[in-house]
């Protein structure tokens, strides 16, 4: 069954501001969740990533805060410097669509916090950071809790771990007892969804299927290379097809800032989302990334969780994830809005049938290809292929290994 967000009771003037961003239609955790957030009931909400998830609770912030009061009327909670940063960006970008004069600021920890005090002087409706550093602030009471009428945990799975949850707790307790709380995420297991319940009043849960079928507007294709080989491989890729924006997985993020070197050693415009960055380096990075200075992007799966860029045309797997889902994650990330992506795979002749398997679970149309004189071609079309003679290369090695063994 269809829906339209104009039967979800959202103000005309939020359904406008989506049409500017071409977005029509709410999607299941949105048709779900915007009603019973409406009605402060308290969510916990789960729905895979690229399901739209962030405007699920911000569209129903927006219609409920009052613009005439400057005061402090929303908290969103969130993991990573970059997803706090997104969510900011799409506050913005939704108050100025909307015409409401919805405010908002990012605090998080590391930054400098007199800086941040001088922001929260202008009293923005809604705070969004870390747990640590909006408690340390409201204990400084720079920030007022007792106004706050909405928190948002969003990425639950991380946040109400043995790690996150005390500081989520201590941000929890300083507000009023009649506060609405959501929780979101896209994999909750039993443990968060007992924590979860555990800090909420009789939440309403809700859980979207994840359908194993990957989106339509993915071409999925895959070229086989050796190991030693991917680089060259990639650079090739990226000299033939000059992708406007896409992101190289690689399965260990410790191997990020080997894997980014080697990428501009070849004069690849690339940057690596490894740990040791800071926050102004991974600021600027995603910045850059989102302006085109920088069209390649290395990340783990670990790095980008929380990710979200739009008008990413590739996604390139250097490494082959593991986990089935993983690489459907990873490749949910080209392809949005109803825009068309691309998702390469570059893989040893070991990997190949790994990703054929991911074929037939998730019911997508895999191709293999090749690089053959800058293009990319069918290598059964090309009697000279080198994937056919990495083929052969590798069977006659194995034969003459074979043989010696005897």
């Amino acid at each position: 069954m269809s829906h339209s967000f104009d039967t979800l009771n959202l103000d005309t003037k939020l359904i406008d501001a989506l049409k500017k961003e071409g977005i029509i239609n709410p999607t299941d955790i949105q048709t779900k969740a915007i009603p019973l957030a409406l009605e402060n009931k308290d969510i916990i909400g789960e729905s895979q990533t690229g399901s739209g998830k962030t405007l699920a609770y911000l569209l129903p912030i927006f219609q409920k805060i009052n613009t005439e009061k400057k005061e402090m009327q929303a908290i969103i909670l969130a993991p990573t410097h970059e997803l706090v940063m997104q969510i900011n960006k799409e506050i913005q970008l939704l108050s100025k669509n909307s015409l409401l004069e919805v405010t908002s600021t990012p605090i998080m920890g590391e930054i400098n916090i007199k800086r941040q005090i001088e922001k929260l002087k202008d009293k923005p409706h809604i705070i969004v950071g870390s747990a640590g550093r909006i408690h340390e602030l409201i204990k400084m009471k720079k920030i007022k809790a007792h106004t706050v009428k909405t928190i948002v945990i969003d990425e639950g799975d991380k946040l109400l771990d043995n790690n996150n949850l005390n500081s989520v707790k201590d941000v929890i307790k300083t507000t009023m007892k009649d506060r609405q709380l959501m929780v979101f995420s896209a994999t909750i297991n039993q443990k968060t969804l007992d924590v979860a319940k555990s800090i909420m009043k009789e939440p309403a849960i809700i859980k979207i299927k994840e359908e194993n079928i990957s989106n339509p507007n993915i071409t999925h294709m895959y070229l086989v290379s050796e190991k030693r080989e991917k680089i060259e491989v990639l650079r090739k890729l990226v000299a033939s097809i000059k992708p406007k924006r896409a992101i190289v997985f690689i399965n260990k993020s410790e191997e990020i800032e080997l894997t980014t070197l080697k990428l501009q050693y070849h004069h690849l415009n690339a940057y690596g989302l490894y740990g040791s960055a800071s926050k102004e380096e991974r600021k600027k990075a995603l910045e850059d990334f989102r302006t085109g200075k920088i069209n390649l992007l290395v990340a783990s799966d670990l790095a980008a969780r929380g990710l979200d860029v739009k008008d990413v045309t590739h996604i390139f797997n250097l490494d082959l994830s593991k986990d089935p889902k993983e690489y459907l994650h990873r490749t949910g990330r080209t392809g949005r809005a109803g825009k068309t992506g691309t998702a390469i795979s570059i893989l040893t002749i070991n990997e190949t049938s790994l990703i054929k398997k991911y074929s037939r679970s998730f019911n997508f149309k895999l191709e293999e290809k090749e690089i053959f004189k800058g293009n990319i071609v069918d290598p059964r079309k090309n009697k000279n292929s080198n994937v056919n003679q990495t083929k052969k290369t590798f069977k006659s090695k194995t034969k003459k290994t074979y043989k010696k063994s005897k």
